[in-house]
């Protein structure tokens, strides 16, 4: 009985956080696409735009925070606004209802920082919050509150801040693609580790 009550343990936790063992070239990939967003200038514009289906995006000198992930995951081949627009078209209900929207949208669903929540929550890659840097793995998601209220996302990259103690951020929050220690520098909303 103790073997298979550890078993269903063991299965549970892999379910939980079924990335924790992603492949590390394909984690090193999605962190490099981040970081390679950096070296090009973005102007912030969260506008709705119309952009193709799947594959859409906004032009390359444009984009806000969900902008930063949706190009690094397209990098390696993991289309979020397809898989978000999909997931909220079989289950709009389960989506936040914060922009008056009465069906999904794939222009702007997969650029809204709750809506990528939801999905990575709904996809079981959400993780636990702490105040540890060493929890935060480079590739992992990481949500937070701004000031006004405004959500924010960022990858955690591999690189570490000056006194090596917190992993840097590869995130937009109005300046374009930056990589920023500020992992704690905002309430943490959310952390996921997403790899399909």
């Amino acid at each position: 009985m103790k073997l298979l009550r550890a078993t269903s343990v063991i299965a549970w936790l892999a379910f939980l956080t079924p990335t924790a063992n992603a492949d590390p070239a394909t984690t090193a990939a999605l962190i490099a696409a981040a970081v390679e967003q950096t070296k090009h200038t973005v102007i912030y514009d969260g506008s709705y735009r119309r952009i193709a289906y799947p594959g859409g995006d906004v032009p390359a000198d444009r984009g806000v925070c969900t902008d930063v992930v949706i190009r690094a995951y397209r990098a390696i081949g993991i289309d979020l606004q397809l898989l978000i627009h999909e997931d909220m078209r079989r289950d709009f209900a389960a989506y936040p209802k914060l922009w008056g929207m009465t069906k999904a949208d794939a222009n702007i669903d997969h650029r809204r920082v709750p809506n990528l929540q939801t999905y990575l929550t709904r996809q079981h890659a959400q993780l636990r919050i702490t105040a540890t840097s060493n929890d935060y793995a480079a590739g992992d998601l990481v949500t937070w509150m701004l000031p006004g209220n405004l959500p924010h996302i960022g990858i955690v990259s591999a690189q570490k801040s000056a006194q090596g103690s917190r992993p840097l951020i590869v995130h937009n929050i109005g300046r374009g693609p930056k990589l920023e220690d500020m992992l704690f520098a905002y309430p943490i909303t959310g952390h996921y580790r997403f790899l399909e």
